[in-house]
């Protein structure tokens, strides 16, 4: 194929097929299904035949495929959807003599595996194609553009008899095709061109195969790409027929360096345009990509957390790594990327990762919208932090050629490090409470250089900011900010490891409301007792937020008050409209920088502590006692031993 390129296609790791046949009453479903698997017509059908398997060498892919023939009455309703919902492709028939049936299929049967939300590929079926009246021709093109057109999820087309067997092993033939080798993915029927998730792996293999980094394919990149993907090169007589088949079709698809990045695609586009989608899939699969053209999850192995109070962090490598990928798409050196030009970095992942929550407006900007250095590093972080696989293939995707088990580090525990009294994390995560109206989402905000505005906007579902700070010294710490609703506190305090993941809890309030006060020491008394009873006993910083305003004074002296009972630092004072604010990310970052200090202790917890001091020491003089007791008894032994001889 395409002069010699190409070779054996692939499975993609499946080991079955199952298929379930729908349509209308008479269509021919049990007969097609009958005549493909004893190669004869038959003469007498029953009306739903039993699961029909056909043996694994039936067709190239070696894959035994299971056929469920499903019933058309409306009293087996159950059943049919049951069998939609197992199958990995279904396929519609009609009846080629039966234009009517033909109708039913947009109608009716298309409409309904939307409405059940089925997502197998469909293929429809025209049977009895030996029964159509031939005074009436009419292209099956014709026919079905407008009904593919409207459902994408149609793979293939195709008629058949089962009298005759014309083209009934093929049906079976295009639903394996279907979900081995499927062209949905690949390919815009509508704009007949590739699809964008396609032409994104297509560049990352491109770029992957490009050795000496010249944007062109030699001859032996080539080849090297070849025996990779086929097992097999290519002679200098078929390697001449690609690229001059290239460059007749894409002229600027073959230089004098080789084979450039559009003809690769172009060689793409060929594959599928002569019917070869496996070829695709052969070299997809190849460089790890599943049917979502994503890298499979397989290959995505990132080192485990033996305890939920400990967390991954990107190694100061990996680190290194993305500033220098950074700087070569900030083209004006101002240490910031417009959005464009971060689209063409992570050109050669499916999508760019953070367009969504919670990973959307998470990071610090400029006036202008261009992500910074801080920002990008800290999106990093933050990604780390709640999905390291989605990190892990990200980094591969734009080019991380290290083992991947060195782009992560296990930090430890964090009951360890107030022990120790002393951590070596380098990205903190801080639990944000507080009441509804209180100042937590100005808090984000002012955390990512954000003016501040009077309009207030509640929070829906939690927020994470993520930024880095500079503390005394000239050392960086990233801090990651996520803001907990007050109507979701109780619920999330509720699981027994809440604050395992958590090294300073922060608890806002609106230091002129003396209701938000009130409410603010409730959480704080909450987080307090949680620590306590969980185990995970954390750091926590009050913030009097709105500074500006007039304080309430009874909160004022109460709040004093109930920071030394509970040993914790008198509450940080803070405008979010001042320059004043950063001081309060730094002292975070402090508090988390030393997680023994600082750790709330309630009244219950503190009798506690005193009664476990007191049953230790019990238990330390009784087991001193003991031991002196077997001591002098051991000697009495040996006085007594000795006297005696």
């Amino acid at each position: 194929m395409l002069g010699g390129f190409g070779g054996k296609s692939s499975s993609g790791g499946r080991k079955s097929l199952r298929v379930a046949v729908a349509g209308d009453k008479g269509t021919g479903k049990s007969s097609l299904i009958s005549a493909v698997a004893s190669e004869t017509f038959p003469d007498n059908v029953p009306r739903v035949l039993p699961p029909t398997t056909l043996p694994a060498d039936a067709y190239p892919d070696y894959i035994p495929i299971t056929i469920i023939d499903t019933p058309s009455s409306i009293d087996n309703r159950i059943k049919l959807i049951e069998e939609f919902r197992k199958a990995d492709v279904v396929i519609l028939t009609y009846a080629c003599d039966q234009p009517a049936t033909l109708d039913r299929l947009s109608s009716y049967w298309l409409p309904e595996l939307r409405r059940l939300q089925i997502k197998a590929p469909v293929i429809v079926v025209g049977c009895k194609l030996d029964l159509r009246d031939e005074r009436s021709p009419v292209r099956l093109e014709d026919i079905m553009a407008p009904i593919m057109k409207e459902y994408r999820e149609i793979e293939t087309c195709i008629e058949c008899s089962a009298l005759t067997l014309i083209q009934a092993p093929d049906v079976f033939y295009y639903a394996l095709k279907a979900v081995l080798h499927p062209t949905f993915p690949l390919f815009d029927q509508e704009k007949q061109c590739l699809k964008p998730r396609l032409r994104r792996a297509v560049q990352r293999i491109f770029n992957f195969c490009d050795h000496d980094l010249d944007g062109a394919l030699n001859d032996a990149e080539l080849n090297d790409f070849q025996v990779n993907c086929f097992g097999a090169p290519l002679d200098p007589v078929e390697l001449m027929g690609v690229k001059r088949v290239v460059q007749e079709r894409q002229p600027d698809g073959v230089t004098d360096l080789g084979l450039t990045l559009p003809g690769f695609l172009f060689l793409f586009s060929l594959f599928i345009e002569r019917g070869r989608p496996e070829t695709a899939w052969a070299i997809l699969r190849k460089f790890g990509y599943n049917d979502s053209l994503e890298l499979n999850t397989e290959l995505l192995t990132v080192p485990a957390k033996h305890s939920p109070d400990q967390s991954i962090e990107l190694t100061n490598e990996t680190m290194d790594f993305l500033r220098g990928f950074f700087q070569l798409y900030d083209l004006d050196n101002d240490g910031a990327v417009r959005p464009d030009e971060l689209d063409d970095l992570f050109q050669t992942a499916p999508d760019s990762p953070w367009l969504e929550a919670p990973y959307k407006d998470a990071a610090e900007k400029t006036p202008g919208g261009k992500l910074t250095i801080n920002g990008f590093l800290s999106e990093w972080a933050l990604m780390t932090l709640l999905d390291p696989r989605k990190t892990l293939a990200n980094l591969i995707y734009i080019g991380y050629g290290h083992d991947p088990a060195s782009a992560f580090s296990v930090t430890r525990k964090r009951s360890v490090d107030r022990k120790k009294q002393r951590t070596e994390r380098n990205v903190f995560q801080c639990f944000v409470f507080g009441p509804k109206k209180s100042g937590k989402s100005a808090l984000l905000d002012s955390f990512l250089e954000r003016k501040f505005s009077d309009g207030y906007k509640a929070t829906v579902g939690e927020r994470y900011a993520a930024n880095v700070v500079d503390q005394p010294g000239g050392c960086k710490k990233t801090l990651i900010l996520r803001e907990i609703p007050e109507d979701r506190v109780k619920k999330f305090l509720a699981n027994k490891e809440a604050l395992a993941a958590c090294d300073v809890a922060v608890v806002v309030y609106d230091s002129s409301d003396v209701y938000s006060w009130r409410k603010a020491r409730e959480m704080l008394m909450e987080v307090a007792r949680k620590g306590e009873e969980s185990g995970y006993g954390t750091p926590c910083v009050l913030v009097a937020a709105k500074d500006d305003l007039d304080a309430y004074p009874m909160s004022v002296q109460e709040s004093d008050r109930v920071c030394m009972e509970l040993g914790i630092d008198i509450p940080v004072s803070v405008s979010m409209k001042d320059d004043e604010r950063n001081s309060l990310f730094r002292k975070i970052v402090s508090t988390a920088e030393n997680p023994h200090m600082s750790v709330p202790e309630t009244e219950s917890g503190r009798r506690s502590k005193n009664i476990r001091q007191v049953v230790n020491s019990s238990l330390l003089f009784v087991s001193v006692g003991t031991a002196v007791g077997f001591a002098g008894l051991a000697a009495y032994r040996a006085y007594s031993a000795r006297k005696n001889a």
